[in-house]
């Protein structure tokens, strides 16, 4: 297998990115961000189809694991082509062991090692926001918390700072609060036995969290059984590399 230090070379190639920050401004107006999403995650995407005027992108750029006292870092391993005008937001996947191997929460170096790897990910060129991806338990709340706070403490003003959050955090259980984060967007896919609750709750009230009242968190895959609020950005995510037409699905 080839190392990973050659795998971050190709992959860097491949993106045609470089260390150096970007102008642009972050979340601010839906004139700035696009009012729909792709989600790009680990697998070959070539899409240079997408209109930069309709349609931005979150590609998944690494993953962090995390065992006791250790970061495990795993860069996108897949290529990805792009116009360069398209908003391009960074997501950093965070993955925890339980139990004894749980991370360890008290270590200061430790939560900056992984602040320092998702502040890294947004100075990859044309780079305008950064997304974590975490479905944090209850246990690792105040780790997570810690994490956000200095990714935000650390992060240009002008580049968004989004989490990805699960529905219930949006409907009762009620643990964002005065995060310091742009937009909390609502994963409504993949969601098991609580799909029912959820959908039946969304028919009869907004969320109760108003950091996910900006955004949805949807699958080309997966249709939802309510109605969307319009005005909200939508972000997309596919089971397969993206193809033209699956934009006709989402429209």
């Amino acid at each position: 297998m080839p190392s990973i230090s050659k795998f971050i070379t190709f992959v860097s190639f491949a993106f045609l990115l470089s260390c150096c920050t970007s102008s642009q401004s972050g979340f601010g107006t839906r004139q700035t961000v696009p009012s729909v999403i792709l989600w790009a995650w680990e697998r070959p995407e070539n899409l240079k189809f997408i209109d930069s005027n309709e349609y931005g992108v979150a590609f998944l750029e690494q993953t962090l694991r995390v065992e006791g006292a250790e970061v495990n870092h795993v860069p996108r391993l897949q290529t990805m082509k792009i116009e360069s005008q398209v908003y391009l937001i960074a997501v950093t996947r965070i993955e925890t062991k339980r139990g004894a191997n749980a991370p360890k929460e008290d270590s200061d170096k430790f939560i900056s090692e992984i602040v320092s790897k998702i502040v890294k990910s947004s100075t990859l060129r044309n780079v305008k926001g950064v997304q974590i991806d975490f479905d944090a338990v209850e246990s690792e709340r105040d780790f997570y918390r810690k994490i956000i706070v200095g990714v935000k403490q650390k992060l240009r003003k002008d580049t968004s700072l989004s989490i990805t959050a699960l529905a219930s955090w949006c409907a009762y259980d009620l643990w964002l609060k005065n995060l310091p984060v742009d937009e909390a967007v609502p994963m409504l896919f993949d969601i098991g036995a609580n799909r029912k609750r959820i959908e039946a709750f969304l028919k009869s009230q907004d969320w109760n969290e108003p950091l996910c009242k900006r955004s949805y968190g949807l699958s080309i895959n997966q249709p939802t059984d309510f109605e969307l609020d319009k005005e909200r950005r939508r972000y997309y995510f596919n089971s397969r590399s993206w193809v033209k037409g699956d934009l006709d699905r989402i429209k």
